[in-house]
């Protein structure tokens, strides 16, 4: 008789299909919960959101995750900054929905192709050192960078994507990033309508 052995059996969640695009207008209810779900309804007032707020996203450079239902999965930005007068790219948020393995890497990957293929020299991010080595971000030419407000040093991060692209990179990170038009509300439109009398 063969006794049954009680072995542990790991689990290996399976990966589901996703595809990586431009984020879209349509996105934003969805990315912004899920960004709410990832770090939380203080996100906002975290230190690189001070270099975010009020500026546009890097043309070309917001993608979404979406799985074959459409519902996103994951979201990144990157943002133009100077590196203590270095222009380079700020990377976040990166959020990923907990379900899906492997999504923050694809986007991580794609988002610095893209990058890359722009014609950008560097990128930065404020994030966990192993987690981001894996794409060759390190602390290594960040040393004398700082950001506007209290941060853990080694959590600053660089890559360059053209060789020396951070060279002698130090000061203060700050926002140059292209500033969004804001359209006329419809207030306004609705007042320019009416005909004024006499």
């Amino acid at each position: 008789m063969t006794a049954k052995r009680n072995t542990p059996v790991a689990l290996i969640r399976q990966a589901a299909p996703f595809a990586i695009r431009a984020e879209r207008a349509s996105d934003v209810v969805a990315r912004e919960a899920l960004l709410d779900a990832c770090f939380g309804e203080n996100r906002h007032a975290r230190i690189c959101q001070r270099l975010r707020d009020g500026r546009a996203p890097a043309e070309g450079l917001s993608l979404a995750a979406v799985r074959q239902d459409g519902r996103l999965v994951g979201t990144v930005r990157l943002w133009h900054v100077s590196a203590g007068g270095r222009s380079a790219l700020m990377l976040g948020p990166l959020a990923v929905d907990d379900d899906c393995l492997g999504v923050g890497a694809a986007l991580v990957q794609r988002a610095l192709a893209a990058a890359k293929a722009r014609g950008h020299g560097a990128v930065i991010l404020l994030g966990d050192a192993p987690y981001y080595a894996r794409f060759g971000f390190s602390a290594g030419k960040t040393g004398e960078l700082s950001l506007p407000g209290a941060f853990e040093r080694d959590r600053l991060l660089g890559l360059e994507l053209v060789e020396g692209a951070l060279d002698g990179a130090w000061g203060m990170i700050t926002p140059t990033g292209a500033v969004p038009k804001v359209k006329a509300s419809r207030t306004r439109k609705a007042l320019l309508a009416v005909p004024h009398a006499a």
